[in-house]
Formats: C-alpha cells, sequence, structure tokens
C-alpha cells in the first residue's frame, strides 16, 4: 500500500512519500511557505496558508505532489 500523507484545510494537498525523494523544490517554489522538509520527506504543515498557485505541483520532479486545485 502507498503511503501517502494528506494535509487538509480549504484545500487538500496530498504527498506520495513512496515517490518523494526529498528535493525540496516544493519547499523553495511556494510563495505561501507551506512547506517544509522533515526526515528528509515533503510535509505541508501551513496547508492552511496555500494560495493554490500550483507552483508546488509543477516544482516537484517526482510527481508526488496532488492538490485539490490544480
Amino acid at each position: 500500500m502507498a503511503d501517502i500523507r494528506e494535509f487538509k484545510a480549504d484545500v487538500t494537498i496530498k504527498i506520495d512519500y513512496d515517490k518523494c525523494k526529498g528535493h525540496g523544490e516544493c519547499v523553495d517554489v511556494c510563495p505561501a511557505e507551506v512547506y517544509e522538509l522533515v526526515d528528509g520527506k515533503s510535509t505541508a504543515p501551513r496547508v492552511a496558508d496555500c494560495i493554490e498557485c500550483c507552483a508546488c505541483v509543477e516544482a516537484c520532479p517526482e510527481g508526488a505532489i496532488e492538490h485539490s486545485s490544480c
């Protein structure tokens, strides 16, 4: 079974931990600072601050991020 972590507020962000390699592109491109790396994996602890720009989805080289607005 896939290890997918879900972060919810007004939007839902799902991160597939089987795909996430911890490159940090989502952290770097997010203008709202929603993401951070924890133990080499991306997390979205500030999902409520998301401005729904979808930069994280486009930046992830592994395609590990699914966003309800994108």
